[in-house]
């Protein structure tokens, strides 16, 4: 891989990150990796192809934003992300909180339920 001495792409990772206002816990969550790992791998000078795609992926954006890191052409980008021409900022969430909340809901719903027919199994066995 071939890279500007100068660019540490783990630490444009965290800059990136933290301009973005996304917490380390989510990407790793999106790119099946534990918070601690992705932590570590912040602190890489060089990151492998195949893992820079999926934490661009998961940040929405290109791997190029990453590998060419610089503080004004990334503050263009997000700015230009995040305004319409009416100079209104524009939030783009990438997640639904609503559909969340009722997915975890159901999901303990089902949990409560499997207790429940294992209780009445147990019950009917005595």
């Amino acid at each position: 891989m071939e890279t500007d001495n100068k660019i540490h792409q783990g630490r444009n990772i965290r800059r990136l990150r933290d301009m973005l206002g996304i917490k380390q816990e989510t990407i790793a969550s999106e790119i099946n990796m534990t918070q601690q790992n992705f932590s570590k791998l912040e602190q890489k000078k060089e990151i492998d192809e195949a893992t820079l795609e999926k934490v661009a992926e998961a940040m929405h954006i290109s791997t190029e934003v990453i590998k060419r890191f610089n503080e004004d052409g990334v503050i263009n980008f997000i700015s230009n992300t995040l305004h319409d021409n009416s100079g209104l900022i524009m939030y783009n969430p990438t997640f639904n909180a609503v559909d969340k909340i009722v997915e975890l809901y159901e999901k303990l719903l089902a949990e409560k339920d499997s207790k429940i027919e294992m209780l009445v199994k147990l019950m009917q066995e005595k």
